[in-house]
């Protein structure tokens, strides 16, 4: 007899067998971890996002930025109080890494300087990009809903 080269097909369908149990394993493990990591990128978003208004008010002297385009800008960015080049242009938009972030805020002058506002970050498809929603406000805390949109009323000392 002669010996035979290659596999069987019994031993091949034992390999992709293997495989598709390692995989059956691993890809939840995977969307866990990029879940996780989204919801830290947008916990720095929010923290940037503080920071740039804080920095924005003390600049122009209107007070706080009531939209997110008034901090950040186009490259090549030139400063100014329309787009004051603080945050990258990616979270200017609006959405970065699975998370959609929106400000609400009054217009402020030099006379009239706004003092306020609020700022939400919510996954673009909760249980997917994300799962918890964050808010901030001109008070700089960031709170956390682990199921829905964050608000003001999610702080835990009121």
């Amino acid at each position: 007899m002669r010996k035979q080269k290659g596999f069987s097909l019994i031993e091949l369908l034992i390999v992709v067998a293997i495989i598709l149990i390692i995989a059956a394993i691993a890809i939840p493990n995977l969307l866990r971890s990029r879940m996780a990591a989204n919801e830290a990128s947008a916990v720095g978003s929010v923290r940037t996002i503080n920071t740039s208004q804080v920095t924005y008010a003390s600049t122009y002297a209107v007070g706080f930025a009531d939209t997110l385009a008034k901090l950040g800008g186009a490259a090549p960015c030139t400063a100014s109080a329309a787009t004051s080049c603080l945050i990258d242009s990616v979270l200017s938009g609006g959405t970065k890494s699975g998370y959609t972030f929106a400000m609400t805020a009054t217009a402020g002058t030099a006379a009239a300087p706004n003092n306020t506002y609020q700022l939400t970050g919510n996954p673009v498809a909760r249980g997917s990009s994300g799962q918890s929603g964050f808010f901030s406000d001109e008070s700089g805390v960031i709170r956390k809903n682990p199921t829905a949109a964050a608000t003001v009323s999610d702080n835990p000392l009121q």
